[in-house]
């Protein structure tokens, strides 16, 4: 290993305890769907009803290697069905956005899974879940970048494509960054498994096989125990392979919600979901990963939701000089956003990586 690569890696590794995200929002047809906030929601005592599963997440942490084999693996930490779904079609795309920014040094592949819930999947037994691959993104050696790379140039977001041929039902989405940092030692990878809850709907007869979530990877895969350090970088993506038509990426594109969708919960009918609408932001420019060539566009929908008028925890910084609102973000490891918060709130120190205003 080179000097400049052994002081990478040493800054990388000074940095393990700093690495935390989430995926907040999904974008579907132009419809922003809140998703599971284990920063905020985990601490209210009636948390709004989300597609995402519930994680006992609350420092934006990890999945160690040397738990890879346990139910924390399947969903992450503690993990519970979220209470309701999205409807999407077979075919279409879905947006991941996280938060807070993915930090650059985090460096690793982007996969993602889908698993049939055979029923509803509010209620689905996680240790039932048989996951397989529809996509997943390493290191381009052409261009020197990494899939989580790509998701931070693509405003923090991440676009996947449900297989056209998919049988419709519900199906647990298993979206992961798994950051090797500190890949080059023993139980040094992190893994940041979300899942969302989706109803598929659409004529496709295909129900790929798959694997328990607890046995995806090892501890020694040699996409999990990896030095990115090297200079000549060949990373294989763990996991299983990829489904029969599947491709490691689509074209990396932002998408803009148009609306504000409400999770359905089991059986249909609507919830109460305490939401604000995102702040729509017109996305001019496209990135793409060096994988893929064509051009991949999302359409967005006119559709006008009901929204309930309670405001959502935020953890979005507010324009520079502005107090932050209740509930959202005041402080934390590499917080550069207000620490100031709104009359009737105050910060509240929650972890070394977490303030919040309440």
């Amino acid at each position: 290993m080179s000097k400049v690569s052994a002081l990478i890696a040493a800054a990388a590794g000074a940095a393990l305890v700093a690495a935390h995200g989430h995926v907040s929002h999904i974008i579907v047809n132009g419809n922003y769907y809140l998703n599971y906030d284990p920063s905020t929601h985990w601490y209210q005592p009636n948390p709004p009803t989300v597609i995402g599963w519930r994680t006992a997440q609350q420092d934006n942490g990890f999945i160690e290697p040397n738990n890879f084999g346990t139910s924390d693996m399947i969903c992450h930490k503690a993990a519970t069905p979220g209470g309701g779904h999205a409807t999407v079609a077979a075919g279409d795309k879905i947006t991941l956005v996280w938060d807070p920014v993915w930090p650059e040094s985090h460096i690793g592949p982007v996969i993602d899974y889908l698993a049939a819930c055979n029923g509803d999947c509010e209620t689905v037994n996680k240790e039932s879940l048989r996951f397989f691959k529809i996509d997943g993104s390493g290191y381009d050696k052409n261009t020197k970048l990494w899939a989580a790379d790509a998701l931070r140039a693509n405003g923090n977001s991440w676009l996947v494509q449900i297989p056209a041929d998919l049988k419709a039902g519900n199906y647990v989405l298993r979206h992961e960054i798994i950051a090797l940092h500190g890949g080059n030692s023993p139980n040094g990878a992190q893994a940041y498994p979300q899942c969302i809850n989706l109803k598929v709907t659409g004529s496709g007869t295909n129900v790929p096989s798959g694997v328990p979530g607890t046995s995806l990877y090892t501890a020694t895969d040699a996409g999990i125990l990896f030095n990115p350090y090297v200079s000549d970088i060949n990373y294989p993506v763990p996991g299983p392979a990829l489904i029969a038509g599947a491709v490691s990426s689509i074209a990396q594109s932002k998408s803009t919600a148009t609306a504000t969708a409400t999770a359905t919960p089991p059986g249909g009918g609507s919830v109460s979901t305490p939401t604000t609408s995102p702040v729509i932001t017109p996305v001019s420019s496209v990135t793409r990963l060096p994988q893929s060539s064509s051009t991949t566009t999302v359409k967005s929908s006119s559709t006008t939701l009901k929204t309930s008028t309670v405001a959502a925890p935020s953890t979005t910084a507010p324009p520079a000089g502005n107090a932050q609102t209740k509930y959202g973000q005041c402080g934390g490891s590499g917080w550069t956003g207000p620490t100031a918060c709104a009359a009737g709130s105050s910060c509240s120190v929650l972890n070394p990586w977490y303030a919040q205003c309440v």
